[in-house]
């Protein structure tokens, strides 16, 4: 539905040097998806999601949605194409002398509908937002979480088929943003919208998302469905992500600061085990004294539903011979189970652990 190719976005100043917010990025998003893009500030990812209604006009690339080069179109053809897509923000940008109904109605003001047409659909749009009881009252009234979904009721006025959502949670406590993101799921759901998400949480994109692309000094850096990024991580910054949402770094540290830890001698290994689906509930460590005579001790665990599929992150000890250990990690990872070393015989230990000592 969306098809971003080799998108590039450079900010240039008279006397300074070109900032480039956006290198060659292409990517797709599927009709019905909820795709999430995270990075840190600075990124680029809030530069590439207003490209895609080109609010941000790429100095390289091609935009399509649904085979429509958006490039290609007049400027009244782009107004007509940038109603299906709908757009909400970390700021609301709600109009304060105007009533929650006023809000929402405002997209319809040069629609063909009649007057009664339109005052059953926003009457109905407030009703999917659950703010049915407030169409009289003034944005000032609200508190953040019902800004964000007059916010949202007024970006569906006009049928989008696409809502991109620019860190549209970040100013909400956890719980407002739960609810939030619920709210989107099942707009997702019920409308069939497709949704983009711009982020530096993953647990936003825990809960919501299908696939994720995960964006450094303007490139994506890594691409895949929710699962496989938690459960596997393949870049640094992928791993700091995933470990900080899943409290992984708290009990790193904990354990990597912890007196026994320094005392332990060269028949310690620190490993970190990540397993999806039937996986966890599989026995594999309780066979690993019986198969290898080398002790575990289960130091931190925890198990999340993605995408309703199980996917768990262990962190273990294993002491005994080396030669022993290197056999029990062989038998774990035949079980379909990813292992990371994250400290072996006192040497090296992961960049993840001493960033957050």
């Amino acid at each position: 539905m969306i098809n971003l190719s080799n998108i590039c976005v450079d900010f240039k100043e008279k006397n300074k040097p070109t900032v480039q917010a956006v290198k060659d990025v292409s990517l797709s998003v599927e009709k019905g998806e909820i795709f999430g893009v995270i990075g840190y500030s600075g990124a680029g990812k809030s530069t590439l999601v207003r490209v895609i209604n080109l609010l941000q006009r790429p100095t390289a690339g091609s935009i399509h949605i649904n085979g429509t080069d958006l490039a290609a179109l007049k400027p009244k053809e782009l107004r007509e194409a940038r109603k299906k897509i709908g757009m909400i923000f970390q700021g609301f940008n709600l109009m304060h002398a105007r009533t929650v109904f006023d809000n929402v109605a405002y997209p319809l003001r040069k629609s063909k509908l009649s007057k009664k047409e339109k005052q059953e659909k926003v009457r109905n749009l407030l009703k999917l937002v659950g703010l049915e009881d407030k169409e009289n009252v003034y944005p000032s009234q609200l508190s953040g979480g019902q800004k964000q979904r007059v916010a949202i009721a007024r970006s569906l006025a006009n049928d989008p088929e696409i809502l991109l959502c620019d860190e549209a949670t970040s100013a909400l406590d956890p719980t407002t943003t739960t609810s939030i993101l619920n709210l989107l799921k099942k707009v997702n759901k019920e409308l069939g919208i497709t949704i983009v998400i711009i982020t530096h949480e993953m647990e936003v994109i825990k809960q919501i998302c299908h696939r994720v692309a995960v964006m450094e000094q303007g490139q994506v850096v890594e691409l895949g469905n929710v699962v496989q990024i938690f459960s596997r991580p393949q870049t640094q910054l992928t791993k700091d992500f995933v470990y900080d949402s899943g409290q992984l770094q708290e009990a790193l540290n904990s354990i990597v600061n912890h007196p026994t830890f320094a005392q332990k001698q060269d028949d310690y290994s620190l490993i970190r085990l990540s397993y999806v689906g039937h996986q966890t509930s599989e026995p594999i460590l309780s066979r690993i004294y019986s198969h290898f005579q080398v002790d575990t001790n289960i130091l931190f665990g925890n198990i999340e539903v993605l995408n309703d599929t199980p996917v768990g992150n262990l962190i273990i000890s294993l002491e005994g011979p080396e030669a022993s250990r290197k056999k029990a990690l062989d038998y774990i990872r035949k079980q379909q189970v990813h292992v990371e070393t994250l400290h072996s015989n006192h040497h090296h230990i992961l960049r993840t652990i001493s960033q957050g000592a």
